[in-house]
């Protein structure tokens, strides 16, 4: 019992975090305006200019990092658990790389850019988030043998994320450099530029596939102790996967649809947040929960702390890298061990 109001206190606590980082990225920028205004705002106060400036301008930016990070924490917690190695994460198996190939083909061969009405707003999203899907459905197929493990799924992602890396790296060589400048703008997880159109987009499929992986948290306990043990808890071991791995496929593709590829936060979200809460394997709300501080926080280093504005996408790679390295080393530790 005190183990779970622990738990609970913690989860509360991140919550909060993450508000109040959201209102710090919402109140940052050339008009400065304090916390309590923005929370005031926020709750339908200030003056016409204010709501304007937060409502209108800066608040889908600071949603689109909140749901991002959500969407890419809970990915990577589904994706540990299923896989049983914290190493697994969509950015690491090249689910995001497959998003990415695809969106930056529509760029510079498609002209993604060009097209006019609902496909210039929805052509590239839409043509990532079927990267994803495919790139995932083919490392799961390459790695199927009469049923997945989790090593053969992280050695065939990673030969998959490095050719999926040299076919976009022959694109922006080969493609012309207007289209190779705006790809790169891609390529870096830029929040630049978000507004309430693609706000809800993200929003809704943040709702519905997070509600699913919350709702299957018991199937996604269950898969983490071994394929022997979940059968006999009654999950149909096959089926649960597939539909816990679509979700974590659908919802980095999501967030990369979104914004573009951001590195490490389904990496480092999950292990973050086991570590806080002192858990067996990587808890599905705690995960989102974390992922939205990483990216919120990462935004607001980016864009007021540096010298100069950087996207979201590089501050999170600068951070995650030595994680990375930290999960490394700890894993070769206790191998030796």
């Amino acid at each position: 019992m005190v183990r779970r109001t622990v738990m609970v206190a913690i989860t509360l606590a991140l919550v909060a975090a993450a508000f109040v980082l959201l209102c710090v990225n919402i109140g940052r920028g050339e008009f400065a305006v304090p916390i309590p205004t923005v929370v005031d705002i926020l709750f339908g106060g200030g003056t016409k200019v204010q709501r304007f400036i937060v409502m209108d301008l800066r608040l889908p930016r600071g949603l689109t990092a909140l749901l991002t990070g959500i969407a890419l924490g809970i990915s990577g917690a589904i994706t540990q658990s299923i896989l049983r190695n914290p190493l697994a994460s969509p950015d690491l198996l090249g689910v995001t790389a497959g998003a990415s190939a695809a969106a930056v083909t529509l760029i510079v061969v498609g002209g993604g850019g060009t097209f006019v009405g609902a496909l210039a707003l929805l052509g590239i999203p839409l043509a990532a988030l079927a990267g994803a899907v495919v790139t995932a459905l083919a490392i799961y197929a390459l790695a199927w043998r009469g049923g997945v493990q989790g090593y053969r799924v992280v050695l065939i992602g990673i030969g998959a994320n490095a050719m999926l890396v040299a076919a976009i790296q022959w694109m922006l060589i080969s493609a012309d450099i207007n289209d190779v400048a705006r790809a790169q703008v891609w390529l870096n997880g830029s929040l630049n530029g978000s507004d309430w159109a693609q706000v809800w987009p993200v929003a809704i499929g943040v709702a519905v596939v997070g509600t699913l992986a919350l709702v299957s948290s018991f199937t996604l306990g269950a898969l983490r102790l071994g394929d022997d043990n979940a059968r006999a808890l009654g999950v149909r071991l096959q089926s649960g996967q597939g539909v816990l791995l679509l979700a974590a496929v659908a919802l980095a593709g999501i967030a990369t649809a979104a914004v573009g590829p951001i590195g490490f936060v389904a990496l480092a979200a999950p292990q973050v947040a086991m570590r806080i809460l002192r858990t067996p394997g990587p808890p599905i709300l705690a995960s989102g929960l974390v992922g939205a501080v990483l990216v919120l926080g990462s935004d607001v280093i980016g864009r007021t702390v540096l010298p100069v504005e950087l996207p979201v996408g590089i501050v999170t790679s600068a951070l995650g890298g030595p994680f990375l390295i930290y999960l490394l080393v700890r894993n070769n530790r206790k191998v030796s061990a």
